[in-house]
């Protein structure tokens, strides 16, 4: 103990005295002795400060990020540029220590940050209410799908193979101990198959789900599937990428009544995976079954400007038993942090960066097409900034990219057995021509 511990055995003895117990033992006494330890614990001796600090540099150094290497990773987390004002402003201490807010009448500055960042999501989206973040994108899809079970009474989603595999699969971890069946459908040509969809699509889907883009970078037609739901009286719910909401049509001038997502690219770290952003917006019809809280605008008495919890259900606090969702907490950090980043870039800095990263994608397409035999084009959907091709021997491909200096995209077959050696390549607005052009000049020769 005394090595990890910094209270010596007069100090230990003090605060025994102090509160009238002979020995620390004492203090667990009501703990019976065979679930003790009884042995101190199988631990190294412990270390100064300055020996932890050496400690995790050298563990630090073992990793790579995309700072030191060219990154062209995507399926979900995506290497934007990240503007210096934003850590300038979230980590003042005002912002950084500000917690969920419970008394809202004095947490007026945390009560506003939330409404311009619903603000904000609502503009993007073209939905009509958004409420505080949530933990990440898989769970704010089983919030939408538990939504659409409250909203339409049936107990069947419909989710394609074209969404992304990792939160398919939180949804089946959760949605599906909570009453709701979960069915698949296949995709062709990179989208969702809309012959497989209609077959499936029945009186009893609460929901289908659409990516948008889908997983593999290919824009979804959201009219159909909107109309293919709608036909039966279910919601179609969008899990979309927030930039590339900059240059497609919103989902909410397309039929979508729930949409969805993961807020990385609003100027989040990477961070060798969190901590990221859910966000969530609906049609105001749906108000009444959205989790979390909804934080809105108002006056006081003397016509004063202030914000207030318009709508916050209090049984996920004190009642969970009733309560119609798990989300209690509100992720107001990386909300703030999403909020500062869209109102630095507005929205013709936004459409921007989505416009730079769907023209760098497709230059680099074009050049492996013109540059790269060993490389081919498995789909032919339209996409946006990220894309599927082929290549002989993919991990260890991207095992000798990663040696000199490039990561080179993510290998599918770890989730699509059927899709071995094919990469998902993601291009952001901060790769320059030069970048391009060494990926190609690099698989170029890895695969000659």
């Amino acid at each position: 103990m005394s090595s990890y511990l910094p209270h010596t055995q007069a100090e230990v003895k003090a605060m025994l005295e102090a509160i009238g117990v002979k020995s620390i033992d004492d203090l667990f006494a009501e703990i019976p002795a065979e679930l003790r330890l009884n042995r101190p614990l199988d631990l190294p001796d412990g270390l100064s400060e300055s020996e932890v600090v050496d400690e995790m540099n050298d563990l630090a150094q073992l990793n790579y990020g995309a700072n030191e290497l060219l990154c062209f990773l995507g399926a979900g987390i995506y290497d934007h540029y990240i503007p210096s004002a934003i850590n300038h402003l979230l980590l003042r201490g005002d912002f950084f220590t500000a917690y969920t807010p419970y008394q809202a009448e004095i947490s007026q500055g945390t009560l506003q940050a939330i409404y311009e960042y619903q603000s904000l999501i609502c503009g993007l989206t073209g939905m009509d209410v958004s409420n505080a973040s949530m933990y990440e994108a898989g769970t704010a899809l089983v919030e939408a799908l538990n939504m659409a079970k409250a909203q339409t009474g049936r107990t069947r989603v419909v989710i394609p193979e074209t969404v992304h595999p990792e939160y398919r699969r939180v949804a089946k971890t959760i949605n599906t101990q909570m009453g709701i069946e979960i069915v698949t459908v296949p995709f062709e040509d990179g989208v969702t198959d809309m012959a497989k969809l209609a077959e499936v699509v029945n009186d009893s889907t609460a929901a289908v789900v659409a990516g948008y883009p889908n997983f593999f970078g290919s824009v979804e037609d959201l009219e159909a599937l909107a109309n293919v739901a709608h036909n039966v009286g279910a919601l179609l719910v969008v899990t979309a990428d927030p930039v590339s909401l900059g240059l497609l049509t919103a989902p909410g001038d397309l039929g979508a009544d729930i949409v969805c997502g993961e807020g990385q690219s609003l100027g989040i770290p990477m961070s060798f995976g969190g901590p990221s952003l859910g966000f969530m917006a609906c049609k105001e019809a749906l108000l009444r079954k959205v989790p979390g809280r909804i934080t809105g605008a108002t006056v006081d008495k003397t016509g004063r400007r202030g914000f207030v919890l318009t709508l916050q259900a209090r049984e996920q606090h004190i009642r969970r038993e009733k309560a119609g969702s798990n989300i209690c907490s509100n992720q107001a950090l990386m909300a703030l942090n999403a909020t500062i980043y869209m109102s630095l870039l507005g929205r013709d800095g936004i459409r921007d960066v989505a416009n730079q990263s769907f023209q760098k994608a497709h230059h680099l397409k074009k050049e492996l097409a013109a540059r790269v035999p060993a490389v081919s084009f498995p789909f032919a959907a339209p996409f946006m900034n990220e894309f599927v091709i082929k290549v002989p021997n993919a991990k260890k491909l991207l095992l000798k990219m990663a040696k000199q200096g490039v990561l080179g995209g993510v290998a599918l077959e770890r989730w699509f057995p059927t899709l071995k050696d094919h990469l998902l390549v993601a291009v952001t607005e901060k790769r320059t021509a030069e970048d391009i052009d060494y990926y190609c000049e690099l698989l170029g020769g890895l695969t000659s």
